[in-house]
Parts: structure tokens; sequence; C-alpha cells
């Protein structure tokens, strides 16, 4: 069943199956703490050692203690944007869990004998979050892309999990429109906040209306609404597993992604060439 209710500043849809969700709970925000494994350090970054189903069960059990907070999948090139942006890295150090979202970083840390045990990525986390939603009776919202990319990948999902209990919106609207955006994540009465607005704008999002959103989870997915919803293909798994997944998105996107690409993966290999030489610098 597809509802569309019609906002003074954007099209805010409702995809539901059976009742709504019970509304999220409000709280303080979570402390980077949670119930799985001790973190590992790596660079500039906390990562969960943890696998993609070991994360989200680490979630909804902190979730089912009352816990709320966001979820964090940095990959090479956020991990860099974090040594240069001092409100991304303090918003990654107080999320609640993060993963390593690439493969040179699962790499780097068995090298440093530091053991991540699998990548952990947006795409797979989606659905996954929304298996585990949909069994629970939890409800999540979809923040980002345009109208028509958000409510195809809404559809895409709804058809997958048809006991899902889904809700989505648009990522264009201006910085004095955003509260109007957490207030209609909050009145879907969704758990879970996922968002793909590319980084940084879906973390300052998160941040700065966090305590307005409702949920116990926000997570940002950057680009992975494109995939999720058909869009662009995402590299095969032999490129996934050779750590050139990046590559593959390069190629599809050049222009925009080129020079971050450049400059990320160039200060990542220096970053390693030095802490292979020089120890002390692998938690800095």
């Amino acid at each position: 069943m597809l509802q569309t209710f019609d906002e003074p500043t954007a099209s805010v849809a409702h995809v539901a199956a059976g009742h709504p969700a019970a509304p999220g709970l409000r709280g303080p925000r979570m402390e980077p703490v949670s119930s799985g494994p001790a973190a590992v350090r790596l660079f500039n970054g906390r990562f969960d050692p943890v696998t993609l189903d070991g994360c989200v069960d680490t979630v909804f059990n902190d979730m089912a203690r009352g816990r709320r907070g966001w979820l964090c999948t940095v990959n090479v090139a956020i991990l860099m944007m974090m040594r240069e942006d001092t409100k991304l890295q303090s918003f990654v150090d107080r999320a609640g869990w993060t993963v390593a979202d690439g493969q040179p970083l699962i790499w780097a840390a068995r090298w440093f004998r530091r053991a991540l045990p699998e990548r952990v990525t947006g795409v797979d986390l989606v659905y996954r979050l929304c298996e585990r939603a949909e069994q629970q009776g939890q409800g999540v919202y979809l923040l980002g892309a345009t109208s028509t990319t958000v409510r195809r990948l809404a559809e895409r999902l709804q058809a997958r999990y048809p006991q899902l209990t889904l809700s989505f919106a648009d990522g264009y609207f201006s910085n004095d429109e955003a509260e109007q955006r957490a207030d209609a994540v909050a009145l879907s009465g969704a758990s879970i906040l996922l968002v793909g607005m590319g980084v940084p704008r879906q973390e300052h999002f998160i941040e700065s209306q966090f305590d307005r959103l409702g949920v116990q989870l926000a997570v940002g997915v950057g680009g992975s609404f494109d995939v999720l919803a058909g869009l662009r293909s995402r590299a095969p798994q032999w490129m996934q597993n050779a750590g050139l997944e990046w590559l593959f998105r390069l190629v599809q996107e050049p222009r925009r992604l080129f020079k971050r690409y450049l400059l990320t993966n160039s200060k990542f290999v220096g970053l390693l060439l030095r802490a292979l030489v020089l120890p002390r610098h692998r938690d800095c």
C-alpha cells in the first residue's frame, strides 16, 4: 500500500504493511560504547571488530536495551576526510557503532595485528537492517537522493520485505527546512533512519537534528540509495574482495570522484607506509 502526504516544502511518502511501528525513544545521545567486542584503533578511526551479522545483532541488542545513537560506515576516503574535518571526526568518534567499509582498512588492521573480521558495507547494512526491522515490527525511514530514486528504492525494499513499515522523503531540502524533515521522521514512528545524502552533509543533518528525529538508530549510507534503487551498478565481488570497488565507482562517476579518490587514496598510502616503518603512527 502506497500513501503520499504533501508537505509545505516537499513530498513525503509512506509505504506501510501492517500497523505503524511504535514511536522511537527520545533521549540523550548514546555514548560510544556498545555491547559488542572492544573497538580496534586504526589511525584516526575506531572500529568495531564485527561481521555484518555481528553488527546487526549488536545494534538490535543495544536498541532492545533502550540505547540509541548513530552508526558510521567508514571507508578510506571518509577516514582521510575526518583528518581534515574536525566536525566529521568528532561525529564519528561519538558514534554508538562504527564499522570498516573498505577492504584496505581490513588489510591494514591485519598487518598491524589488529584484526577486523570483514568489511561491512552500507549497501549490505541497509538490507540486513530492513530484514531485522521487519522481523521485529520496527519502522524504517529512508531520507535522501531524489524523490524518484528514493521512491523506487522504497518500492524495491517493500517488495523484498512486504511486512516492513517504510517511510521516505528525498534529500533535497535547505538548512532552514531541516527541522521540518526531522519532525516528519519523528511523526512517522520509525525506529531506524537511513540517510543517503553524501558525506559530510548526512552526518551534519543527523547530529544537528538527532534530538528531534525520535529514532533509536540513524545511519548515513552515502550513495548507497542509487545502488539499491538500481540506478548504479555495484562492483563485481572479485573487485570488492580485491579492494577495487573505489575504482569501479570512479569509472561510473569520474568527474565527481576523481579528485576525492586521488587525494584520499594518496594520503592513506602515505600513512600506511609511515606506520609500517614507525609503529607509533598506527594510532594517529
